[in-house]
């Protein structure tokens, strides 16, 4: 799984992983609602690795990306000669998610014929392979995701009312970047050090005044941008430091690029249950470059610890570099249960 995270010390980002954290052991149907790029998908992957299915299937489907023609059959499967074309039997997507996680990306896009039959899933547990009349009981824990508004799109007659409140069990909001400017420097910073790692760069740092453009602009293409934009500096930088001349020009001159207003509904949103934890100072694993099949949590306070060995324990420095305030780094450090006199030279 290689997926940019969804870092954050930001209040509502910490509501929202301990939202995830609650609800990832049961088996209640999630609604994840937020724009592009704002990290949809590792909220799912999140729930599915943190529930009793984490041994299982995890199977994402784009249902924007798929022709209405062929929709039914790639999400419940057919048997031969079930139409033209039709040359083997074959199980469809929901049928390989069984014991497992199916996550319906888009689900706003879902023709209407489609959705009555995942709302027979959802309520029996059943699937029936186009061109068969048996049905075939499946065990799957729904996560659907959308930028766009179901409301709107049930008034209007698009989505049915019955899907949508079968969805709606639970409902996580992924609030925009621009709407959380305090994780702006501690993404960045991930985002670096992973990039500097996977170029077999030694350590990279930014310019005060990079980061000051980083934490200015408001990322009408949220996480997904912020991290395209680390990766075009650290290709294109020279020695240890990520100055304003790195950064896509975008960001450089923002009046460059009209702001996207908001299609997706506000939120709220969460700490994963804290495990072991390694003082700073001490070794810290270090993760495969683009290995993020890890809960989110473990994710953030690896790269915080190591940012701390990096700087010898020191906590302004490291707190700098992690674009975020001492305060906010005491106060991370306190829930892993790592104390201050485990940092040297704070």
């Amino acid at each position: 799984m290689s997926l940019q995270p969804i870092l954050g010390a930001s209040s509502r980002m910490q509501r929202l992983l301990r939202l995830v954290a609650r609800v990832a052991p049961t088996d209640s149907t999630v609604l994840v609602l937020g724009e592009s790029g704002t990290g949809k998908e590792l909220v799912a992957r999140s729930l599915h690795l943190l529930s009793r299915r984490a041994q299982g299937p995890f199977v994402a489907v784009n249902v924007g990306a798929i022709p209405e023609a062929l929709m039914e059959s790639e999400l419940f499967g057919h048997s031969r000669g079930s139409f033209t074309g039709a040359t083997t039997e074959r199980m469809g997507l929901v049928e390989e998610a069984d014991q497992g996680t199916l996550f319906l990306d888009e689900i706003g896009d879902m023709p209407l014929a489609t959705q009555v039959k995942l709302l027979r899933m959802l309520e029996n547990g059943e699937v029936r392979r186009v061109g068969e009349n048996a049905p075939r009981i499946v065990d799957v824990r729904v996560v659907a995701a959308t930028h766009r508004d179901l409301t709107a799109l049930v008034a209007d007659g698009r989505f049915r009312a019955d899907l949508y409140y079968r969805l709606n069990v639970v409902q996580l909001d992924l609030p925009p970047l621009r709407e959380r400017r305090d994780d702006i420097g501690l993404l960045a910073s991930f985002f670096l050090d992973r990039a500097a790692r996977r170029q077999e760069r030694g350590a990279v740092e930014f310019t005060p005044d990079a980061m000051a453009l980083l934490q200015r602009y408001d990322y009408p293409g949220n996480v997904r941008e912020l991290e395209n934009a680390i990766e075009h500096a650290v290709a294109l930088s020279e020695g240890a430091l990520i100055a304003p001349a790195d950064l896509p020009a975008a960001i450089r001159n923002p009046r460059m690029l009209p702001g996207v207003a908001s299609d997706a509904p506000a939120f709220g949103g969460a700490a994963i249950p804290d495990g072991h934890v390694v003082p700073a100072g001490h070794a810290v694993p270090e993760a495969r470059p683009g290995d993020d099949s890890r809960p989110l949590e473990v994710v953030l306070r690896e790269h915080v610890l190591r940012m701390l060995n990096r700087h010898r324990g020191n906590a302004t420095t490291a707190a700098k570099q992690l674009g975020i305030s001492r305060t906010t780094l005491w106060r991370m450090l306190k829930r892993w249960g790592v104390s201050r006199s485990a940092t040297k030279g704070s």
